[in-house]
């Protein structure tokens, strides 16, 4: 059984290139130089030498950014440095993000040659207008073609959807969800349109340039998919995924039962042996770092035991089928009733977690108010 102290068993490599950067993102991006992708693979070449020498995983996430932004040749040169430093076991998960812009044949057969076996993609919508709201660069013939291009190669793919985008009904969020069922994805994850702090969206929201759906609105449509998505056959697992039997992300469920994991790149966060560790989330910062054969975190914390086990607790929860008291005691060494004191009874009257004593799990209705409910708890 894995702990916050075994050794890791899953990797997240971050590559920050864009071909622009969406109004929306508040990731470790940047756009417009493809000139620092050389730059880039000799540091992650040198940060991941610091293991000193190669770590099986049995799941490996490569994110971005737009991984597959990166020329072909680029693209090969990063699958290959993260391969011989991060074998995977036998059978292992082997995750790439992807946006539909762009993606061709060519990259197809970049990511089959390395194992790469699951395809995350960044539709977002299929309506042009939408599309145009959320800035990006694609429309419903490039994800066809994108698709297209992976059919026969990587058959594992999965779409990645946003609901409440400003001018965005009901209506579309139903076709929507339509479209991409029609298109046969393994994998679906649904994210209401968030605005942080720092990006522009953020900014013309505060100065009402950009109106939010109604609350209510976004609620309804977070429900909608909740009901259709599984009579489709994607059964919901966590609280923004959905998938078809035997296609779950491996490698997200780590995140979600507080295990460890290694992360390399800028920006990427690692939690190896109690300790959390976040790379510099300049990209011009960690390059000069880490080719100085200088330490690339920015930050870094070691949680308590408290902490670590209230982490867990509330990633855990986002899981449809909740968390085992058993399993969680002996992972964190604490008593999962000890640790919420008297809020689960009222959260359970509230009709927002069920208990059946051995587990406890958020209802469907505790899914809609997931944020209380975390406050309550931690």
């Amino acid at each position: 059984m894995q702990t916050p102290f075994s050794p890791p068993r899953a990797a997240y490599v971050h590559v920050p290139f864009c071909a622009h950067r969406c109004g929306y993102c508040d990731f470790t991006v940047i756009a417009g130089r493809d000139d620092l992708a050389g730059d880039y693979l000799r540091a992650l070449q040198l940060e991941l030498s610091g293991l000193g020498e190669p770590r099986e995983v049995d799941t490996l996430f490569i994110g971005g950014g737009t991984p597959t932004h990166l020329h072909p040749a680029d693209l090969n040169r990063l699958l290959a440095i993260v391969r011989r430093w991060l074998p995977l076991s036998p059978g292992g998960e082997f995750s790439i993000e992807a946006n539909p812009a762009g993606f061709a044949v060519e990259q197809a057969d970049v990511l089959q040659r390395h194992g790469v076996n699951r395809v995350s993609l960044g539709v977002q919508s299929f309506s042009t207008s939408l599309l145009g709201v959320l800035e990006r660069d694609h429309d419903a013939a490039i994800i066809e073609s994108a698709m297209r291009s992976l059919r026969g190669r990587i058959d594992n793919f999965g779409f990645d959807l946003i609901y409440g985008v400003p001018g965005q009904s009901l209506s579309d969020w139903r076709k929507t969800l339509q479209q991409a069922v029609e298109l046969q994805p393994a994998h679906v994850s649904t994210y209401g349109l968030t605005y942080e702090k720092g990006t522009s969206f953020w900014v013309r929201r505060e100065r009402e340039r950009l109106t939010p759906v109604e609350e209510s609105v976004e609620a309804e449509m977070y429900s909608v998919g909740m009901t259709w998505l599984p009579e489709q056959g994607y059964a919901q697992y966590e609280l923004s995924n959905f998938a078809r039997p035997g296609f779950v992300s491996r490698h997200n469920a780590v995140y979600w039962q507080g295990l460890p994991y290694f992360g390399f790149g800028p920006g990427a966060a690692a939690y190896v042996g109690g300790t959390r560790r976040t790379n510099h989330r300049s990209v011009t910062t960690w390059l000069k770092r880490v080719l100085a054969g200088e330490s690339g975190v920015g930050a870094s914390e070691t949680l308590t035991a408290e902490e670590r086990a209230r982490e867990a607790l509330w990633l855990g929860l986002r899981q449809v089928c909740g968390i085992e008291r058993e399993l969680f005691a002996s992972r964190f060494e604490v008593a999962l009733d000890a640790l919420v004191g008297g809020s689960l009874p009222k959260l359970i009257d509230a009709g927002w977690i069920a208990d059946d004593g051995e587990t406890i799990r958020l209802t469907r209705s505790g899914r809609l108010v997931a944020d209380t409910v975390a406050r309550e708890l931690l």
